[in-house]
């Protein structure tokens, strides 16, 4: 049992750090390489010389989709849902932003002219989200909808509306599993020449799929952090990968996590022995990790999760460190922000 509290993990950040836009290349991030005594200050393209051959990169293949939707109750209301995932045939789930709810069998009419039929609340009677029916006279299906009138689900700290800059940049240049509804923020940093170099160093690569979850931006609303619920996301580790890593092991190389995403699966996998489903792991300072030996992550919030689990991946101390060194070296902070490499403390 960690005995860290939420406060351990908050730290005052500058406004002005919270990167609003990619950078200009995504090669051209910031890279603050924590393996070593000292914090060095790096460019992202450089990864591959902290690399050696045989290593293995392990990525998070999901693909966001379009999830935010707009639309109108019978009354006239405005309302905005966002897909948190989708069903089999028309069904989907769904945050609801909307100033009273509607009654279940509500028939709202949607932005692009689909209709959203609530059906209640889910998973039970109780639950947080809602339940809704898509449906439309072309007969399309979810996917199809959010694709042609959904917008892209940035993050609540990201000011402006979505533009064709994040619908392209706001997705890894190898999605390929569409499912989430934020990106997987530490892979946004390769491209197409920086994949080819790795190859060519002889580094493997690998992927998983994790369809990240709004409830990745809940906070953390209890000092005592046990007591936190951790939200439901859906992941698989294909039979390939698996090979992979233990190919990896074998030989000596060190398998690299590209995000806390890629982090969440294999050790969901590792701790349940299922290869795919849904996992709520929490991973706090303590816990005892089972195949990843390097990470690549970006800057998270204060007070989150995802802080904890860097701080449990690394080292408390050391990574509240690294924090106060990028805040002061000013790094660009969170989704479209900048990166760092961490090693695994025994």
């Amino acid at each position: 049992m960690s005995a860290f509290t939420l406060s351990d993990f908050d730290f005052a950040l500058p406004a002005d750090l919270v990167a609003q836009h990619p950078a200009a290349e995504r090669t051209s991030s910031r890279l603050l390489d924590g393996t070593g005594p000292v914090p060095v200050d790096r460019i992202f393209k450089t990864l591959p010389s902290l690399l050696r051959a045989g290593d293995l990169l392990v990525f998070n293949d999901t693909r966001v989709v379009k999830a935010r939707l707009f639309g109108e109750k019978p009354t006239g209301g405005k309302l905005e849902l966002l897909v948190e995932r989708v069903l089999t045939g028309s069904e989907v789930v769904c945050h609801m932003k909307v100033s009273k709810k509607p009654l279940v069998g509500t028939v709202l009419q949607m932005v692009g002219g689909f209709r959203a039929t609530l059906l209640g609340r889910w998973p039970d009677a109780n639950g947080a989200l809602f339940l809704f029916a898509f449906e439309s006279d072309a007969g399309e299906d979810p996917y199809a909808l959010m694709s042609r009138h959904g917008h892209v689900p940035l993050p609540p700290y990201i000011e402006h509306t979505d533009s064709a800059e994040d619908e392209s940049r706001y997705q890894t240049v190898f999605a390929r599993v569409p499912g989430a509804v934020a990106a997987p923020t530490a892979a946004l940093h390769f491209d197409e020449a920086l994949l080819a170099a790795l190859d060519a160093r002889g580094v493997q690569r690998a992927n998983v799929t994790l369809h990240v979850g709004a409830g990745t931006f809940q906070p953390v609303k209890t000092e005592n952090i046990a007591e936190h619920q951790m939200h439901a996301e859906r992941y698989e580790v294909p039979a390939a990968t698996q090979q992979a890593i233990a190919d990896c092991k074998a030989r000596g190389g060190r398998v690299v996590a590209i995000g806390t995403t890629t982090v969440r699966t294999l050790e969901s996998w590792a701790q349940s022995g299922e290869a795919s489903g849904d996992t709520r792991i929490f991973i706090t300072p303590g816990f005892a990790f089972t195949h990843v030996d390097l990470l690549v992550t970006n800057f998270h919030l204060p007070k989150s999760t995802l802080m904890m689990l860097v701080s449990a991946f690394a080292g408390y101390e050391r990574v509240m460190a690294l924090y106060a060194h990028a805040i002061h070296a000013r790094y660009r902070f969170f989704s479209y922000g900048d990166a760092m490499l961490l090693e695994r403390t025994l």
